[in-house]
């Protein structure tokens, strides 16, 4: 019972630390990417075998306490680290970034939300406000000032006049500059924080869903009160990229205390194998 509880034991090790190297390699992969979060691995005890269940004392014993044998470790959870990761400015406009707490949301043509801390956004030909892949980014527009929750849209300049250029402040405002000399704040775009961001489901793209399981502060639906820099949430910092919050010299520690785990784990299955082999031969 007990060899083929330490192979038990053995191979719920390798696969546990198996799945630690594949979170590990996946933040290592994602050094570079814009507004990646990291994750980090959590080990439990699996059910442990009672040979003999404690008891309290009587008036003539003592107390006998438990006797237990484990039966190896199980990955408990994978969480993801949500902190801060440092800005980039790179000096295009529509490249946004948010400092402090809060997540943009973006709506896919087909409808489907999404939060993410990503901010490398482009205008596409309608003058959208758009992800990398398309998906509209979320905010007030539709006057001036704006006042209509929905897709941050480019206004139509005034008659005689063109757009020469435009800029987001630190509370998402878009203030865009006309030939005339005038200018105008058309668009601010909106974030959305989570009671709980752990519970967001990742979708890859740097988008998160699972919105209702993480508990979105001030409700679901966007709001002006949504606005950055109030309640809470941060602000932004236009023309720059927030990057990924991997810590290399943590992982490659990380690397190495996993990978010397995962060797001392296969080696109790080759010892066992050879116990095994040892009662094996006794009658020879």
């Amino acid at each position: 019972m007990s060899l083929i509880g330490t192979l038990s034991s053995g191979i719920s090790a390798l696969r546990s630390f198996t799945k630690d190297l594949e979170v590990i390699g996946n933040n290592i992969a994602n050094v570079n990417t814009v507004g990646f979060k990291s994750s980090t691995t959590s080990f439990a005890d699996s059910f442990s075998n009672t040979l003999r269940v404690s008891s309290p004392s009587s008036a003539g014993t003592s107390n006998v306490s438990a006797i237990q044998v484990g039966t190896g470790v199980r990955v408990s959870g994978i969480s993801t680290n949500f902190g801060q990761g440092g800005m980039n400015p790179t000096g295009v406009g529509t490249d946004l970034a948010v400092s402090g707490n809060g997540f943009f949301r973006v709506v896919a043509p087909d409808g489907t939300e999404y939060a993410t801390r990503s901010g490398n956004f482009r205008w596409d030909d309608n003058g959208n406000l758009v992800t990398s892949q398309g998906y509209f980014v979320q905010g007030l527009s539709g006057g001036t000032p704006p006042t209509t929750v929905g897709n941050i849209k480019l206004a139509t300049p005034p008659a005689g006049t063109q757009l020469q250029s435009y800029s987001f402040d630190s509370k998402g405002q878009l203030t865009e500059f006309y030939s005339d000399g005038t200018s105008a704040i058309t668009n601010q775009v909106l974030l959305q924080n989570y009671s709980d961001p752990s519970a967001l489901v990742k979708k890859g793209d740097n988008l998160f869903t699972g919105f209702s399981a993480a508990g979105p502060i001030g409700g679901l639906a966007l709001t002006a009160s949504n606005a950055p820099g109030s309640n809470g949430l941060g602000y932004i910092q236009g023309s720059t990229l927030e990057l990924s919050n991997v810590d290399l010299t943590g992982e490659f520690a990380n690397m190495i205390s996993t990978q010397r785990s995962f060797q001392a784990s296969s080696r109790l299955i080759t010892v066992s194998d050879q116990v095994l082999e040892e009662i094996v031969n006794l009658k020879r």
